[in-house]
């Protein structure tokens, strides 16, 4: 089984790996992919810094999602120590876009996801990126309160 999660590091996407964890029967040929998406910086033009400053914020959220990333691996790891084959994806974009993107092209069984996000996820319409999936993606999609 190849399980794709989606997380932002909120409460919802802890709920979505735990859930994971419970649901579905894990063995040692299972996969697990875990993406963290991070919102793009748009330099402003009229300010000569902008694009140093935009370049450092950035990086810093790729670090964080990183870092989100890392936690998610970490509980899945300490929940079902026979899956594996854990990797992560962390990429600059649209969220919804780039999980539907991964799913299709990995090819995942599910996608797993939490019904609401924080940070960018949390500023677009509450539970828009999780609708945005359940009604394009590929494969079977588990939406976690």
């Amino acid at each position: 089984m190849k399980v794709l999660i989606a997380t932002d590091g909120s409460e919802f996407s802890r709920a979505a790996i735990e859930k994971t964890c419970r649901v579905f029967e894990l063995t040692a040929d299972s996969e697990i992919r875990v993406v963290c998406v991070y919102p793009p910086v748009v330099p402003i033009d009229a300010f000569p810094q902008s694009l140093e400053y935009s370049e450092q914020l950035e990086n810093k959220e790729r670090v964080d999602s990183e870092a989100i990333a890392a936690a998610a691996v970490a509980l899945l790891k300490e929940r079902v120590p026979a899956v594996t084959k854990v990797e992560t994806l962390v990429k600059s974009g649209a969220p919804d876009q780039i999980v539907l993107d991964t799913a299709k092209e990995w090819p995942a069984d599910v996608i797993v996801v939490g019904s609401h996000g924080r940070g960018f996820w949390g500023r677009l319409t509450i539970g828009s990126i999780s609708d945005s999936i359940v009604h394009h993606a590929s494969c079977s999609v588990l939406v976690v309160k």
